[in-house]
This record gives structure tokens, sequence and C-alpha cells, in this order.
């Protein structure tokens, strides 16, 4: 049975637990609230509440989660672009196209089964049986690096870094419209009132802020590094379409119709930094765009002659 603590702070008073747990939980619904403080499942302060209690003040609220019915993850032989390695972590250049952990829907071809092949037992056991090793997610469509951790020790090591903005997460992307200045979009992050598969700036959702930077000027594109501060779920993505320059190929934040066949969005987390869990030394990776999205950077220069 896997546990998350949430600790509500003086904004949320006032606010039904389903929703308060729905906007700072990554794959919990409403309903899903609902079968769970059915089944006794949702602990406050060591009582057991319903989905429609509302937040006091003060409460600790543990959610146990059963396991999933599926436990078994099979280890597969995939490829893996190893950026570096040792006994502790992994840094991994992820493709365009796959998936992180398994879900509903993509239960085999993730990250986690090529990474069950390779590293054997050698994977932290904090996320349980579904997500060994995962210290940070990036999107199935988005391409570039991420840290595994080998042992619990680094991960928590690693998750401290990330949580306390210590790690470097710098990603580039091609967004629609002429960007003109360098800028930061602070802006709260939950699940989109209306469509629970999507996430949305949300007043009274959790803390956003992402800080990009023009690198070229296409007109009606630009391209930019983002450099996350914090990591909500899709974070930069929401926040490129909520400053009205949504990522070419975004479907799902973006134009539906975009002028180059693509895949996915043009985003490539490009540089990873952080120290070491074990050694403390600073560490710092970074790869290459992958080539779909080099061919249309070219595309955009041939047109204005850069």
């Amino acid at each position: 049975m896997e546990k998350i603590v949430l600790i509500p702070n003086e904004e949320n008073v006032g606010e039904r637990i389903d929703k308060y747990i729905s906007d700072n939980t990554e794959d919990i619904s409403r309903s899903y609230v609902a079968t769970l403080s059915k089944n006794g499942l949702i602990i406050c302060n060591g009582k057991k509440i319903l989905k429609n209690y509302k937040i006091k003040g003060g409460e600790i609220i543990e959610i146990e989660l059963p396991q999933p019915q599926t436990q078994e993850v099979d280890p597969e032989n995939i490829p893996l672009d190893i950026i570096y390695e040792d006994d502790s972590l992994l840094v991994i250049n992820k493709p365009q196209g796959m998936v992180v952990h398994p879900a509903a829907g993509n239960y085999t071809g993730t990250l986690v089964n090529a990474l069950l092949f390779h590293c054997k037992d050698s994977l932290s056991a904090i996320n349980g049986v579904v997500r060994p090793g995962i210290v940070h997610r990036i999107d199935k469509e988005t391409s570039g690096l991420l840290v595994v951790a080998k042992d619990n020790l680094s991960h928590i090591g690693l998750s401290e870094q990330i949580k306390s903005k210590k790690a470097l997460r710098s990603y580039w992307a091609l967004v629609n419209g002429r960007v003109r200045e360098d800028g930061t979009v602070d802006a709260p992050i939950a699940r989109h009132p209306k469509d629970r598969k999507k996430m949305a700036v949300v007043m009274g959702g959790r803390n956003a802020v992402t800080h990009y930077k023009v690198l070229e000027d296409f007109g009606e594109y630009t391209l930019l590094e983002c450099i996350l501060e914090t990591g909500r779920t899709h974070q930069i993505r929401v926040h490129m379409a909520h400053i009205g320059h949504s990522i070419v190929g975004d479907k799902v934040y973006g134009i539906k119709k975009e002028k180059f066949n693509l895949e996915g969005q043009l985003l490539h987390a490009k540089t990873l930094g952080f120290d070491h869990p074990k050694t403390f030394e600073p560490m710092q990776f970074t790869t290459e765009i992958p080539e779909h999205f080099e061919n249309v950077l070219e595309i955009l220069r041939r047109k204005y002659n850069r």
C-alpha cells in the first residue's frame, strides 16, 4: 500500500478535501478520491473522512493508495542513450515518444522496462515497483535528460535538490509567435477545472515558476530556453500557452494543426545539473536537440536566411 501525506495551508481552509487532493497530486482525480474515502483510505489526523470533508486548518492528510492490480513490470531489452552512469545514478537522454513509467495504456516499452533490464535489481525502491529509480519525469512527447537513482539514499538526495530548487533543469522549446524579450511566468498550476486530463493556470493551484530566455527569433516562431524553478505536471507547456506562445507541435495546449509534420511538441530537456548525492561533486550534462527538432529549426533558418 503506497501512502501520500499532504499538509494543507491556511489558503486551503474551507476547501473540499476531494478538490484539494486532486489539485495537489498528479494522478488522483476527484472521482478516485470519492472511491478512496468510501473505502476508508483517506485519513485526517488519525480519523477516516469522506469526500465532502472541508479543510479546517491544522490537518495532516494521509492517502493510502491500493497497489495496482498489475504488480509485475517486466524487464525489456530496449536500447538506452546513457549519458552518464556510476554506482549511484544514471543520466538518460530519453527519446520523444517513450513513456517514463508504466501506467494505464502503457505497460510495456517504457523507460522503466528498459531500466529494469539494464540495471537488474539496482534501482531505488522509494517510488514502488511501477516507478523504480524514477526521481522526476518528462512527458512522453518531450525528449531529453533525466536522472535515475540506483539506491534509496541517492534518490532522496536528488529529490531534495529538485524540491529545494538547487537542481538545474533547462529546456529548449520552439513556440508559436514572436517573444520579444526574456521573462518569467509565475502562475499557479492545477488540474483543468473542466478537463481532468489537462493542467491549467488556476488560482489557488500549486506554485509554478518558469524563466525563459530568447535564443532565436524567427518572426512567427521563437526558440526559447526555459528554466524550471518548480516542476509541475506539463509546467512549461501550460505556462507557454498561458502567455499566448504555445509550443509548436503541442496539440493538447496549442494549435491543433501545425505547419510541420510532428509527432509531438518541440520541447527538449537539454541541460541537467545537480550535486552528486554521495560525493557532493557538482555535475552538469547537456545533450544536443534531436533530429526532428533540428530539422524544423533548419527550415526556419533557411526561410529567414539565418
